[in-house]
Parts: structure tokens; sequence; C-alpha cells
């Protein structure tokens, strides 16, 4: 099988032979993965996939673009997606968001992709099976899923940039039951390499809660103080920075905007000295260092490929500080160009753990996490969805049961500005973006009436 660095040069070269610029983007994954279920393990398994983006730019005076996308694993392949990509920008229309193509080069570009084996997981699995174990004897249920995966992206455009970039995402997510399926709690987390993990922390997590379970009380919907903890915490904020497009802002589609032609940023959006942002390097969740874009949006733009990313607060203080956009934002909006970046932290200075929090709860519930997240109003940013896998009653610092499941509604920017208290940022898991965003160091959060608009049945 040809080297992926290789595919990358072919496209570029046949896009030069053609009298075109532009990019190509190879994503080479590799994955393996254990599933478990009734305390057993049921499925292994391995897969290898090369996937190719051609971005074909036109040498006219406003230049067009072609985009192709595809499984690629020979220069053949690579060819027709080329000859395709070509094909597309020879009738599509200019492209506003023309921009000179990046040179920078990585010192490992030739250096192969990165591969993973079932002996990754040779620390992980008997750890597992010592839980199984341990649930089979106590006559619980485990089910789950783990695996490990590595996306090598090799980056070339026809400016010279040569980038490569190993993307290593481990994940763990445990679901208990009780034997009458009369109970469920879930624990989830993620990291870049598989044997860090630890079944047993999830394991003994999803005992404490089913024992939470044992004693079921009524509850009417309505608001509440609540504690969501940080893997809820991660699914909202994450759809916060989803949100906040300067495009999207400027045109008044969003929470963020103020008025056709204005904008939020230096607007207070909550008293708490919280600080939301992104860092590649962030210790534990780093992530790819430079821009990684398969097509143009509203607030992205292929011809940004390859821009060197940096920290970026989107809250700072307390403060919305940026907006994502790209090159051609920047120019129409005015605001600063601001790439989106793949790991998120929110930062409150807080120290206390979640057990403590809960501790200092009077009369409240603890969140597990949340499910089914749909935005209602974008101008709002009024989400609504499904709590999962356990809501818990506090009373006087102490669980006292569990309580049905609630739809809610909220918007995470009011949730900021309404909370009243923010615990220690952890690394954790978002338990319904998962499949999507996997690096995030979120805290517990406060909050005095969240809404639990009606009772979920059967969550």
């Amino acid at each position: 099988m040809i080297a992926p660095h290789l595919l990358a040069e072919a496209a570029i070269s046949a896009l030069a032979k053609r009298g075109y610029e532009g990019v190509a983007i190879i994503d080479a994954q590799s994955q393996s993965n254990l599933r478990f279920a009734n305390n057993n393990l049921t499925t292994n398994g391995l897969s290898y996939s090369i996937t190719a983006t051609v971005i074909a730019v036109s040498s006219a005076n406003e230049p067009s673009i072609g985009i192709s996308g595809g499984s690629a694993h020979d220069v053949d392949q690579i060819k027709l997606l080329v000859d395709e990509a070509i094909a597309g920008a020879a009738t599509n229309p200019a492209a506003q968001d023309s921009a000179p193509l990046f040179t920078a080069h990585s010192s490992d570009w030739t250096t192969e992709a990165a591969i993973t084996t079932m002996s990754d997981f040779a620390g992980f699995s008997p750890k597992l099976g010592e839980a199984l174990n341990e649930a089979r004897s106590s006559k619980r249920l485990l089910f789950g899923f783990a695996q490990q995966s590595f996306t090598t992206t090799y980056l070339a455009t026809t400016a010279g940039a040569r980038l490569r970039h190993v993307d290593p995402i481990a994940t763990l997510e445990m679901t208990a039951r009780t034997p009458s399926a009369d109970a469920s709690a879930w624990w989830g987390v993620g990291g870049a390499n598989i044997g860090a993990l630890d079944p047993a922390l999830g394991a003994n997590e999803l005992t404490r809660r089913l024992l939470w379970s044992s004693r079921k009380l009524q509850l009417k919907p309505g608001r509440h103080e609540a504690l969501l903890p940080p893997s809820a915490v991660a699914d909202l904020m994450i759809y916060l920075m989803w949100s906040s497009g300067a495009r999207d802002a400027v045109d008044g589609r969003s929470v963020f905007s103020a008025g056709i032609g204005g904008h939020r940023i230096g607007d207070r959006l909550t008293e708490l000295p919280v600080t939301l942002y992104s860092e590649p390097q962030a210790g534990g969740i780093e992530c790819a260092p430079f821009e990684i874009t398969h097509a143009s949006t509203d607030n992205s733009s292929v011809f940004d490929n390859g821009t060197a990313l940096q920290r970026t607060n989107w809250i700072d203080g307390g403060v919305l500080a940026s907006l994502y956009g790209s090159r051609f934002t920047e120019k129409e909006t005015g605001i600063p160009v601001a790439p989106m970046i793949d790991n998120l932290i929110l930062d409150g200075t807080g120290t206390k753990s979640l057990d403590e929090m809960v501790a200092s709860t009077d009369d409240g519930l603890l969140l597990t996490c949340l499910w089914y997240i749909r935005e209602v109003d974008p101008k709002t940013l009024l989400l609504t969805g499904l709590t999962r896998d356990g809501v818990y009653a506090v009373r006087n610092g102490e669980i006292v049961g569990v309580v049905s499941n609630f739809r809610f509604n909220e918007s995470p920017v009011d949730l900021l500005a309404r909370c009243t208290e923010i615990g220690e940022s952890v690394r954790t898991l978002p338990r319904e973006l998962s499949d999507y965003f996997t690096r995030a160091i979120m805290p517990t959060l406060r909050i005095p009436d969240f809404n639990f608009s009606s009772i979920a049945p059967g969550v």
C-alpha cells in the first residue's frame, strides 16, 4: 500500500500539472475496539481506512474551487479525485473566500501513519475482566464500548505546505444496570491511550450510583437547583462554541448578535470569573496545531488550511472575547480571525470536587448526563434535551434517592449567567457529542433554577 504522504504528493503534482493550485488532505484512520454486554466480552475489531479530500483552485483572476473526496488507497484513485475537483472548479462560481495558500512544513512529513492493534489493550483488558467478574458476583450487569484510534492527517498545498498530525483518541463508556432493569447508570472517560483508562474506576462509580437508585422518589417537573457534572457541562459548552460563528453573529442569526451587522464581543455574559478557551497544546487534550478544513462554511475557509493555531479565549473572565471565523470573515466583518480548535476548557477557578459540591447542597438534584440535545432557538441558543441514566435527589448534603428523568429547556449562555458556583475543572467525556468531540476539561456547575420542563418516562 502506498504511503499516505505520497498520495498527498500525487494529488498536488496532478493539480499543478493541470495548471491548478490547491490543497490535498489525506486522513489515515486506524481503530481497534472492544465491546462488552451482560458482563461478557462480545466482540472486538480492527479497521484501517484512508480518505482523501482534494481541493482544486482555478488560476482565473477570480478563482473558483472544486472539492472532491472519498476513499483513496492508490494514485489512480487520487487522480480520479483530482479530475472531479477540477471539473467542479470549472463550473462553480468564483470563490468569495479566495486567499493565498499556506506554506508551513512539518519535520515528520514522510513518517508513516500511526497504527493501533489489539495489543494496545494488553494493559486494559485484564482490568476490564476484573470489573466484569466483580459485576457478575455482585449481580449487576455491565455494558460498554472501549476504543483506541489514531487518525494521521497529511495536509499539502501547491504553495509548499507539508503538514502532518497524529490525532490519538481513546474512549471508554460503561453502563450498569440492575438485573430487573429498574435502574441504570452511565460513566465515560476519554484520553489518548486506552491503557491509561481505568474500568475499575468506572465500575466503582456505577456501583455507587446504582445504590443511590435503590430508593425511588417522586418529583414534579419545574425549576430546581441542579448540579451539572462535567460531562453534561461539556455537551452544553461545545454547543455554545459551535454556535459562536462570526458570520452568524453579524448576520443576526445567533445569540451573540447585536442587531444586523453587530456582535456581542466585549459583553459580559456572567459575573463569575469564567474563562472558556481552546489551546492546541493543553496538557492531556492536545489537538492539531494547524487548521484542517475539508470544506468552506459561513465561518471557515478551505483556503485557511494549514493556519497555525494558538490559544483562543472564547469567554475571558466572564466577557465574550472571540467568535470563530476565517480570514474571509475577518475581512467581511472586522472580527479577528479565530479558527475552530478541537478541544475546549472551561475554567472558573473553582476547587471543589463533585462530591464536595454535593455535600454543600441543601436541596437539589445531581444529573448524570444529557442526551438527544437539539437547538430550539438560535437567537437565544435555547436547547432542549433529556437527562439520562440517573437524576439523584440531594438533601442536606447527601444523595437520598433517584427521581425520574426529565426533558429540559435551557440555554448554555443563560446558564453561565445564572450559575452560582463552579467546581474544579477535570478531564471529561461528553455523552451526546462524544462521536465528534472528546477533548474537554470541564467543572461542575451549580444552577439554582434549572428548567426541568417535563418528565421523560422510560429514558
